[in-house]
């Protein structure tokens, strides 16, 4: 079986690869921890002075969480860890001491989406489509490092649009708005302005870039002195996200009750 999260080093160059395309990408917990550790691991290094993160195949950059990571979700320990995992994560990708490239082509969505938002650029091919659809789907809710870091994206009144509305921002408009820099007619030319990127920054200052993401990661936390305990708690100890989570899998439109 294929490794589901793949890591190699090419001249200096660090490439992260989501490589379940039969699935979208569907981020498995194993592959969160696989990703924490390798930006954990380049604490300290100098053989990596930059890092690309992408998707297997065309289809997607990540669709999410594989839903059937939820599947044994009882408890309210069961939801406070989810989302304790997933802050972990990405903030390990934020504090990553190299800078972190997103090169997104298809679907980035949901846990996908956080990743992508974490890293310090972002660029997507022609066909990415960018979004939370949770509201949507599961009825499940962000974290607060979550929200904060798309509100500092895209600002207020995009994110409550983008989720609200559950819909998916195409690579255009996610470029007017701010979320990617760049697009790219296909993952082929993707691919190849991901890498000249890399070794356009990896060429740069360490320390420079370095003290520039940190300065910029310390100004966002700022914004996160709110506990989000309760909000996580309401959203995934419902109704509606057994509900969501059913349907998902069931392959149907859920019945919300708000409740």
């Amino acid at each position: 079986m294929a490794e589901a999260l793949l890591y190699e080093i090419r001249d200096g160059i660090g490439f992260i690869t989501f490589n379940r395309p039969e699935a979208r990408n569907a981020l498995t917990f194993a592959m969160y921890e696989r990703l924490a550790e390798i930006c954990n691991s380049l604490e300290g290094q100098k053989s990596v002075r930059t890092l690309v993160l992408t998707g297997a195949g065309e289809k997607a950059f990540a669709a999410g969480t594989d839903i059937s990571q939820f599947r044994n979700f009882e408890t309210p320990e069961d939801a406070l860890a989810y989302e304790a995992r997933i802050d972990r994560v990405l903030g390990a990708v934020e504090r990553c001491t190299v800078p972190t490239i997103a090169a997104i082509a298809g679907a980035c969505t949901g846990g996908g989406a956080g990743i992508a938002a974490a890293c310090d650029i972002r660029i997507a091919a022609a066909n990415a489509r960018f979004g939370f659809p949770i509201a949507r789907t599961l009825g499940n809710c962000l974290s607060m490092s979550n929200h904060v870091r798309l509100y500092s994206l895209i600002g207020p009144a995009r994110a409550k649009e983008m989720i609200f509305t559950a819909r998916l921002l195409g690579a255009e408009e996610a470029k007017s708005a701010g979320l990617v820099s760049e697009v790219l007619p296909d993952q082929s030319a993707l691919m190849a302005r991901a890498q000249e990127l890399a070794h356009t920054v990896a060429g740069n200052a360490p320390l420079t870039l370095r003290a520039t993401k940190e300065a910029l990661r310390r100004i966002r936390d700022r914004a996160l002195a709110e506990a989000d305990k309760d909000l996580i708690l309401m959203c995934y100890m419902s109704r509606d996200f057994r509900e969501g989570m059913d349907a998902f899998l069931t392959k149907r439109a859920p019945v919300w009750r708000g409740e």
